[in-house]
C-alpha cells in the first residue's frame, strides 16, 4: 500500500512540490538562453547572412588595396629620392674620396641600382591534388602541399652563403632590415602582400649560387618534398640583369611600452 504522498487524490507532500520547482526553472532558463543566443546572433549579424564569407571577402580586398596603396608610394618614394640626390649632387661640397665612399655604402645597402649576372629560383604550390609519387611516402596533409616561409628564407639565405650581391624577391630589393615573412599562403614583404609562384632573383657568380643552393640542408629536405609531392622548383640562369635599388623606407619600426 502506498502512503499518503504518492496516494492519488490527496495533496502533494512538501518534498513532492519543491521536485517540480527545478525542473520548471530550468525549462524557463533554456528558454532565456535561447532568447540570449537569438538576440546576440541578430545584433551580430546586422541584418545579414553571417554564413557567408563576405565579411573574409572584405577583409581580402582590404589587403589587396592596401598592398597596392603601398606599392604606388614605393614608386613615389623612388622617384622623390632621385629628385633629391640629383639636387644634392649639384653642390654638396664634397669630395670625390667622400662622393666613391657614400656610393660604395650605398652600393652595399642595397638602396642603388646593380647590374651583372643573376640567376632566379623560382617556388610555387604543388598541385592541390597531389598524391605520393614515390613508395614509401605517406599521402600529403595539405600543409606539405604548400610554399611556407622558412622555404623562401632557405633559398635567399642560401643565395647570401653564395655570395649573392644583391637579392630580390618578386619585385622588391632586400636590404639587411627586410624580413620574409608568410602568413597563410601569402608571403608579405615590406608592406606588400604576393601569392605564388614565388621568384628570387640574385646577381652574383651563377655556379657559385648553383652550388650554395645545392650544398643548402635546408633546400634538399624541400627537394623531398618536390620530388614527392610536386612542390614548384626551377633554377634559372638569366645572363646579365640589373636589379633596380631599395626605395622604401629605412626606418626601423619597433614595439613601444604602453604608458
Amino acid at each position: 500500500m502506498s502512503n499518503s504522498a504518492d496516494s492519488p487524490g490527496t495533496g502533494s507532500s512538501p518534498a513532492r512540490r519543491w521536485a517540480f520547482r527545478p525542473v520548471r526553472l530550468l525549462t524557463v532558463g533554456v528558454f532565456a538562453l535561447a532568447g540570449l543566443i537569438f538576440f546576440t546572433s541578430f545584433h551580430t549579424a546586422k541584418g545579414t547572412n553571417i554564413r557567408t564569407d563576405a565579411s573574409l571577402l572584405k577583409l581580402s580586398d582590404l589587403i589587396e588595396e592596401r598592398s597596392r596603396n603601398n606599392g604606388e608610394l614605393d614608386e613615389s618614394n623612388a622617384a622623390l629620392r632621385e629628385d633629391v640626390e640629383s639636387l644634392a649632387e649639384r653642390d654638396d661640397g664634397s669630395t670625390k674620396a667622400e662622393d666613391d665612399k657614400l656610393a660604395a655604402l650605398e652600393k652595399n645597402a642595397g638602396t642603388q641600382k646593380l647590374t651583372g649576372e643573376a640567376l632566379t629560383v623560382t617556388l610555387d604550390d604543388a598541385p592541390p591534388n597531389a598524391t605520393a609519387k614515390l613508395p614509401g611516402y605517406p599521402e600529403p596533409q595539405p600543409d606539405y602541399l604548400v610554399i611556407h616561409q622558412q622555404d623562401l628564407q632557405a633559398v635567399v639565405n642560401a643565395l647570401w652563403e653564395g655570395g649573392a650581391e644583391g637579392v630580390k624577391v618578386m619585385d622588391q630589393r632586400l636590404i639587411s632590415t627586410s624580413a620574409v615573412r608568410c602568413v597563410g599562403n601569402t608571403l608579405i614583404l615590406q608592406g606588400r602582400v604576393y601569392s605564388p609562384p614565388y621568384k628570387i632573383t640574385a646577381v652574383g657568380n651563377p655556379e657559385k649560387l648553383q652550388q650554395a643552393l645545392s650544398a643548402s640542408p635546408a633546400i634538399q629536405n624541400y627537394m623531398v618534398y618536390v620530388n614527392v609531392y610536386g612542390l614548384g622548383w626551377k633554377v634559372e640562369e638569366n645572363g646579365t640583369v640589373t636589379l633596380s635599388g631599395y626605395s622604401g623606407t629605412v626606418d626601423l619600426h619597433y614595439a613601444k611600452p604602453v604608458e
